[in-house]
Formats: structure tokens, C-alpha cells, sequence
């Protein structure tokens, strides 16, 4: 049996016990005098190693198989997100129950997925999307056609793919809404609940995946510095708190009031909701006091509660918010990848870290 360290990992993961043992060594080695012991102390103690930066996520939710919370609390997530919090989700399953049913292999795969999307639905309710993924073929590299593999998650474990192909090919259909079930018949984990546009060029669905855990961890680093109503007027902080901050390095976040709401199927589903994306680039002009940025992909979703796809109800693109309330928009058709500029007024709420 390997031997454990005091937070019970293995030594031979670790590496800090190696390292202790050999700065030990070359500390008495070389008669180094008691200026050095600080060093020594950090390498004898994992909570002190240097290479070990503080972790600033925290682990708000937990769920079981079955998706019931087993730890921490749906309002604790909600609160996070609300604050502008990053949010990964940590899972678990078996190499041949998910990725190769007829691989021998039972082997544990523990996977941490980014969801640099994040939306909040009528102040009550957390999805994320992962923007940035091609498909992954584990454990080889990359999956049979470039595609962008828009997976949401919603808080309570029910799960969706979205699936633009980027290659070109010409479609086997162009007929878009319901379509027949894939065959998970050696997957009995999979439940999928429906399918859509199946043989155009962005099939997408929504299902349950049975994996072993599900723990929603946030980073909830950001701070809001200014919000403003949808013509530009100020609700909370100011533009120059928003300049100063950016001019000093600092990272950008921005949530939007109501992006998605011309992606309702009706003006019942139209619930109020936020969604929050990363920016890249930011722009100042100093006379106008004027703040503007490019925004990350953004995948956007007809709000709702849960969150899913659905034939025409979804969409992907570029935004470039700006602080007097207007939100350009570059956006793609999924099914042919034309894209189309428009643009709306929005409430926004801008954060830095």
C-alpha cells in the first residue's frame, strides 16, 4: 500500500515529501544557518509550499448520482454566480460506462470542465455553458469533425450538448426540429430526454448523465464596480471606477440584463435573466467617459427554467458591450454559419479582478 500523507493523498503524487527529504538533506548537508529554516519550514510543510498558490475556489454545491444535494446549497451557488463567481464543475465516471463501452477497462476518470458562461434565471435559478471546447476524443485527442461542444449544465444535474459544426460539410438534412432518439443502449448512465435538428448542421439535446459526483465549485473573486439601466444611467459605483481599474491590468466581466430574451418562444417564457461573459480587449474614450470591450464567445439560450436547447431557441456569437447601455452583436446562424450585426440596449453590471 502506498503510504499517505496527513490529507490523505499519495506520497508519490504529492512530491512534497520528496522534496522535503531532499532539501532536508542538503540543508544539514551544507551546515546552512538558522536564516534558512523558513525555507525549510515551507518544504516540511504542504500548506507552506510555495509552489502550492493559495486555491481560491470553494465548493458551494454538491450533488449525488442521483442529483440530490449532498453538500453545500443551491441558494449558496446562486449567491456566488450572482456576484459575478467563475464556475467549474467537478465529475466523475468509468472509462468504459462513458467514453468506450467496449473497453475492458473500468478505469476512474475524474474530470473538471470550465463554464465561462454562466446565467442567472429570474433570481432564482444557475446554468453554465463551456464556449471555448472542441469535441475531445478521451484518451487520444480530438474527436471525428471540428465542431464547438456548447455543454450546459443547470444546477440541478440535468445537462445538454449543443453541436455547431465548423468543417463545412454539407448537411444530411436541413429540416429542423424533432428528431429521434440516439441509441445509449450500452450506456444505461445516458438519459436522453430529446433530440433536435438532427442532420443539420447543429443537432443539439438534452439529457441526464449519471455521473458518480457532481461538485459546482466557484471563484468568487470579483468585484462589482459600476451598473448602469439599459440608456446609461448609473446605478451603483461609476464609469471611472470601472477606467481606473481596467487601466490598472485588471480583468473584465460583464453581465448583461435579458441578452436572450428575442430567443423566447413567447412572451411567457421571457423570464428576467442575466447572463455573464469574460472580455478580452477593453476600450476607454476619455472624453465621452465611455467604456466598451470585445466580449469571449458567448452562447446564448432562450431563458428558462431548466435552461435547454431547442430547435431555433439557441445561438452563439461576439459581443461588444459598452457603458452607455448598447450591445453590439456578431452573431451566428448554427445552421449555415452565416453571421449577422445587430444590436440592443441592456442593463449591465461591470466587475474586475
Amino acid at each position: 500500500m502506498r503510504p499517505k500523507t496527513k490529507d490523505g493523498r499519495d506520497e508519490s503524487q504529492s512530491g512534497y515529501s520528496r522534496r522535503n527529504f531532499l532539501l532536508t538533506g542538503f540543508l544539514a548537508a551544507s551546515s546552512l544557518g538558522p536564516e534558512h529554516l523558513l525555507i525549510q519550514k515551507m518544504y516540511s510543510n504542504p500548506g507552506m509550499d510555495h509552489k502550492r498558490a493559495k486555491n481560491n475556489w470553494d465548493c458551494k454545491l454538491i450533488l449525488d448520482q442521483n442529483r440530490k444535494v449532498t453538500g453545500g446549497s443551491e441558494a449558496d451557488l446562486l449567491t456566488a454566480i450572482s456576484n459575478g463567481a467563475d464556475m467549474r464543475i467537478y465529475t466523475e465516471f468509468h472509462h468504459n460506462e462513458h467514453i468506450d463501452t467496449n473497453s475492458p477497462s473500468n478505469e476512474l476518470i475524474k474530470e473538471v470542465a470550465d463554464f465561462r458562461v454562466t446565467y442567472v434565471i429570474d433570481g432564482r435559478w444557475v446554468a453554465g455553458i463551456i464556449n471555448l471546447r472542441q469535441p475531445i476524443e478521451l484518451p487520444v485527442g480530438f474527436g471525428p469533425r471540428p465542431s464547438m461542444s456548447f455543454f450546459l449544465y443547470n444546477q440541478n444535474g440535468l445537462q445538454a450538448i449543443a453541436r455547431p459544426y465548423l468543417d463545412g460539410r454539407k448537411p444530411t438534412s436541413r429540416r429542423k426540429g424533432p428528431s429521434p432518439l440516439d441509441d445509449h443502449s450500452k450506456m444505461p448512465k445516458y438519459h436522453q430526454f430529446d433530440a433536435w435538428d438532427s442532420g443539420t448542421n447543429a443537432p443539439s439535446h438534452n439529457f441526464v448523465y449519471d455521473f458518480n459526483v457532481f461538485k459546482f465549485w466557484v471563484c468568487n473573486d470579483w468585484e462589482e464596480v459600476y451598473a448602469h439601466d439599459e440608456e446609461g444611467r448609473p446605478v451603483r459605483g461609476s464609469v471611472e471606477a470601472l477606467e481606473a481599474a481596467f487601466q490598472d491590468g485588471r480583468e473584465v466581466k460583464v453581465a448583461i440584463r435579458d441578452l436572450c430574451s428575442d430567443l423566447a418562444g413567447s412572451e411567457d417564457e421571457k423570464l428576467p435573466h442575466e447572463v455573464f461573459v469574460h472580455c478580452g480587449s477593453a476600450y476607454y474614450y476619455t472624453g465621452q467617459k465611455l467604456f466598451m470591450c470585445a466580449s469571449h464567445p458567448v452562447v446564448r439560450v432562450a431563458p428558462r427554467i431548466p435552461v435547454k436547447y431547442k430547435s431555433d431557441e439557441w445561438d452563439f456569437g461576439w459581443l461588444m458591450p459598452r457603458s452607455d447601455g448598447h450591445v453590439a452583436r456578431w452573431l451566428v446562424n448554427q445552421y449555415t454559419l452565416e453571421f449577422s450585426k445587430s444590436s440592443r440596449k441592456h442593463a449591465m453590471r461591470w466587475f474586475v479582478r
